[in-house]
């Protein structure tokens, strides 16, 4: 189902759209945000000197520290009194984003994870459980709103109490399950724990991920856990730009529509900052249109995709977002070889004799990096078999030499050992900094 107009529009119609809301953002944010109107002047530029969407390059960049170096609401542009929401992000390493929003602002966001939801198959009948943790993070009420938008009910359940998770599942007919996919598939493991077969004994067909990137490995161990019948797309968005709700997959499953009448994406080379052209991969760059209580031009994300703007099947002309292959400050760098963990789980994930689940391990030994990954066993008779774990161990590190280009230390451990979460997973431990 297609949610809103815009979303089917000639791209010459939705580029003069876009022209129009970024002359009134510029201008906007020019006259309400000092830190930024600064900004512009030291680079040279005013808001009348945007007339094209090729000038947008002309405008600075926003980053994240420009939030930490105006707390808490320094880039804001409206008054407290006309905010009606607050959120942040989690602050994990320093102060947290905060951002508001106004009445207007509150129906813009929603309406986009709305046309979201849609996209990914949720529709009025559905039965929604929500498993993100409710509270500053986005993510739970941008979805819950999102959804009960379109006319679903929703279960606030929030995250954590697996078993009381489950229950719901069956007990409610829950249709729709809104989760992490690492979360998502650590229920589905306890549901098949539990006795249960999921593609039988419940009602449960659709997922809708996000918090978290997804690869394809990843999604066809959801399909493994969760039985053939479940179909689950995953989506975009972060605090800085609304929440949820900035792009997400239909059900074609070729990347991720971006509601390209209220943010422009751009692809950017991290290191030179120079825009590259469709199709290149980069860094993504999101300027927002038409935010009232925090507007945001030209967002430096730290997420690396490449754009494609041919239009979709599923009659959607938007650009989509190819799924994410990692953040630029993710990335690892081990030997002088660039190393993403979506890249490892990709490997790891077409191994039938592990899990899904990984952890990473990076140290210096005698100053050469070493990295040790540590992954789940699907049967722990395994463990009783020295030459079956010394041939598993040899074919996981072919895989991961044939993929990295660099060598690996594999540490096999028994089913459910490694750690299970119910947010974004942590997955990667660098401790460098510790040895020589």
């Amino acid at each position: 189902m297609i949610w809103a107009k815009e979303e089917t529009l000639p791209r010459d119609e939705l580029e003069a759209l876009q022209l129009r809301k970024l002359k009134k953002t510029v201008s906007y944010i020019y006259a309400r945000v000092s830190p930024y109107r600064k900004k512009m002047e030291k680079s040279g530029v005013r808001p009348e000197d945007i007339r094209t969407l090729d000038d947008l390059r002309r405008l600075p960049f926003t980053s994240k520290k420009d939030f930490r170096e105006h707390y808490p609401m320094g880039l804001f542009a409206v008054d407290k009194k006309e905010l009606i929401r607050f959120h942040a992000s989690s602050g994990t390493t320093g102060k947290p984003t905060v951002v508001g929003y106004t009445k207007n602002d509150l129906e813009m966001w929603l309406s986009n994870v709305a046309r979201i939801a849609c996209m990914g198959g949720a529709c009025g009948e559905d039965i929604v459980q929500l498993s993100f943790g409710y509270g500053t993070f986005t993510g739970a009420l941008g979805l819950h709103g999102g959804l009960e938008k379109i006319g679903a009910a929703v279960i606030p359940m929030s995250s954590g109490n697996t078993k009381k998770q489950i229950m719901f599942l069956k007990d409610m007919g829950v249709t729709l399950l809104v989760a992490t996919p690492s979360y998502a598939l650590h229920l589905g493991e306890e549901v098949r724990r539990m006795g249960l077969d999921p593609a039988k004994d419940l009602c449960l067909r659709t997922g809708l991920f996000g918090g978290e990137g997804m690869t394809e490995p990843m999604r066809d161990e959801m399909r493994h856990v969760w039985g053939e019948q479940f179909f689950c797309t995953q989506n975009y968005g972060m605090s800085e730009l609304c929440g949820p709700g900035v792009a997400g997959e239909c059900r074609e499953l070729c990347g991720m529509h971006v509601n390209e009448d209220w943010f422009i994406p751009e692809i950017i080379d991290p290191k030179t900052e120079e825009v590259l052209p469709a199709g290149a991969r980069g860094e993504l760059v999101v300027t927002c249109l038409g935010k009232e209580a925090l507007p945001i031009v030209r967002y430096r994300t730290g997420d690396m995709t490449r754009l494609f703007y041919e239009p979709c099947k599923c009659g959607r002309t938007t650009v989509r977002m190819e799924n994410l292959s990692g953040r630029a400050d993710d990335m690892l760098v081990i030997r002088g070889v660039n190393v993403f963990p979506t890249q490892i789980e990709e490997v790891l994930l077409k191994i039938e004799e592990i899990g899904p689940h990984y952890e990473i391990l990076v140290e210096r030994r005698n100053r050469l990096d070493v990295m040790t990954i540590t992954v789940e066993l699907i049967d722990d008779r395994l463990l009783d078999s020295y030459g079956r774990l010394s041939e598993l161990e040899k074919k996981i590190k072919a895989g991961l030499k044939s993929q990295l280009g660099l060598a690996t230390e594999i540490r096999l451990v028994a089913p459910y050992s490694l750690q299970r979460f119910e947010g974004k997973a942590k997955r990667i431990r660098d401790l460098r900094k510790d040895g020589l």
